[in-house]
């Protein structure tokens, strides 16, 4: 399946969207279902990411690797464990001489196991929840700048 991409413009500077975007501690702010998120780890390039998703009425808990760390343009994580992996890629860049950013999010979805039988729906849904939770990733900056 083809990647799901998002973009959007956010009146910040790049280094205020690229630390709050990749923060998992606060993917519970602008992301549905995230109830959670944790780094393990120095931050960089094979540091873990522990994320709690509501799913079905039950909370799962899944661990990705950053895969790529390059403050503040690109983060990338690699999903490494459930029946359903994300490989999730951000990237930020500078607009107006810096005051503000263009973002972009990438995910993609593997599905292992059951996982394969699941993925069709899963998709569906992150190609409905990735552009509103960019959305709200945008509001929530431009309300605290």
């Amino acid at each position: 399946m083809a990647p799901i991409v998002s973009n959007i413009d956010i009146a910040r500077p790049p280094g205020e969207v690229f630390s709050y975007a990749i923060d998992p501690a606060r993917f519970k702010d602008w992301q549905p279902g995230v109830v959670g998120g944790s780094t393990e780890g120095t931050l960089g390039v094979g540091a873990r990411c522990i994320m709690t998703r509501r799913i079905g009425g039950s909370e799962r808990t899944s661990t990705s690797e950053i895969t790529d760390y390059n403050p503040p343009a690109t983060w990338a994580i690699h999903g490494i464990d459930g029946p359903i992996r994300a490989d999730v890629q951000v990237r930020v860049e500078p607009r107006n001489d810096g005051s503000q950013s263009h973002l972009t999010i990438s995910l993609d979805f593997a599905g292992y196991g059951i996982g394969k039988m699941l993925l069709p729906m899963v998709v569906w849904q992150a190609r409905k929840e990735v552009p509103q939770s960019c959305q709200k990733l945008k509001q929530l900056l431009e309300r605290t700048g």
